[in-house]
């Protein structure tokens, strides 16, 4: 059993910057992928950023230069450094764990077996 605790999330005003952090139990961590998703009210959740256990790393097309994910494998924690926030950047951010060694795209939900609760970001205008 996995389990993922979101922080950092908050109100910014756009063009401002947010570290959001994934904690995460378990000695599996680091052989884990991990991935950042939001969902918008009335919106599908959608894949932001994901990371594999060997460091590779994948952005939607929307966040490519303004967000960065990265790990520390030594904390049990994933992060997601977002910059030049915009208003559309409103979401609730959900961190995701893969199984052990998964070597897929990341990009889809049913890749990931382990989800936190989200935390809200709010970037007003």
């Amino acid at each position: 059993q996995v389990q993922l605790v979101e922080s950092g999330g908050g109100l910014v005003q756009a063009g401002g910057s947010l570290r959001l952090s994934c904690a995460a139990s378990g000695r599996t961590f680091s052989s884990s992928g991990m991935g950042w998703f939001r969902q918008a009210p009335g919106k599908e959740r959608e894949f932001v950023a994901g990371i594999t256990w060997s460091g590779t790393k994948r952005y939607t097309e929307s966040v490519k230069g303004r967000f960065t994910i990265s790990r520390d494998n030594a904390k049990n924690t994933v992060y997601l450094q977002i910059d030049s926030l915009k208003p559309e950047d409103t979401a609730v951010y959900y961190c995701a764990a893969s199984r052990p060694y998964y070597s897929g795209s990341m990009y889809y939900d049913r890749e990931y077996d382990y989800w936190g609760q989200g935390t809200q970001v709010t970037v007003s205008s």
